[in-house]
Formats: structure tokens, C-alpha cells, sequence
């Protein structure tokens, strides 16, 4: 007669070694891969003073012109003309050379009047430009 031994079988185990090795891997892979959204800024530099510097708390205005379908404007939601649309940017440049301008154009709207908006952005001196549109489904 055989009887059982009393001590407790051994407890299978898990080997986790290479599987922990693989999660440190793919730890150093990201942090390798990682792009930096402002790198530049990141570093640490001493930068010079200028005592023509001014501070920009708030962010550059933007200038949304909209191009209907018949091809009237509206800028800051008023209508306006070719002929005011052209002092609105000039005074937009001597206020600030870089202003960012976004054309909303209807989707039907002529090519031809789109490009006369940036046609007069152009001989304002702005070339910040953008053109509106929806994202894609």
C-alpha cells in the first residue's frame, strides 16, 4: 500500500525574467522614439537683453475672412468690400507684421475669389495665410 507524503507539493511559478526584460525594452524604445513638442525651449539658455523687448501676454489676433458663395466678405462678421478689405489688412500689418489670416471659403464658392483674398493679403505684406476647412470623415 502506498500512502501519500505529507509535504506539500512543489507550487508551480511563473518565470517572469524575459518578460520583464521585454517591458524595460519597449520602456527604452518610447522613451527613445518620443518627439518633443518644443525642443528649443527646453534647453536651458541665458538669453540677452533687449531693451526694445516687449511682452506678448496675449495671443496674435487672427483675422477670419469668410467668402460667401456669391463671393461677398465678411470680415469679423460684418460685410465688407475689396477696397476696405485692403486698408483692414494694411492696418492689420502695421500692427503687426505676422498676423495670422484665415480664409473660409464656401465650398462652391469661385476659385477666383479666393484667390483675390489672397491676392490682397499678399499686397498688404501679410503671408500668414491659412484656408478654412472641415475635418474629413
Amino acid at each position: 500500500m502506498h500512502l501519500r507524503d505529507e509535504e506539500p507539493l512543489d507550487e508551480q511559478a511563473l518565470n517572469l525574467t524575459s518578460m520583464t526584460d521585454l517591458v524595460f525594452l519597449l520602456l527604452v524604445f518610447f522613451l527613445c522614439a518620443t518627439t518633443f513638442l518644443d525642443p528649443e525651449r527646453a534647453l536651458r539658455l541665458e538669453l540677452p537683453a533687449a531693451q526694445s523687448a516687449e511682452r506678448r501676454d496675449e495671443p496674435l489676433e487672427e483675422l477670419v475672412i469668410n467668402v460667401s458663395r456669391d463671393g461677398a466678405l465678411t470680415l469679423a462678421g460684418r460685410a465688407i468690400d475689396r477696397a476696405a478689405l485692403g486698408r483692414e489688412l494694411r492696418a492689420a500689418r502695421a500692427r503687426d507684421p505676422q498676423t495670422p489670416v484665415t480664409i473660409r471659403g464656401d465650398r462652391l464658392v469661385s476659385h477666383e475669389n479666393i484667390v483675390s483674398v489672397m491676392d490682397a493679403c499678399g499686397q498688404a505684406g501679410l503671408s500668414n495665410l491659412a484656408v478654412g476647412t472641415l475635418e474629413g470623415s
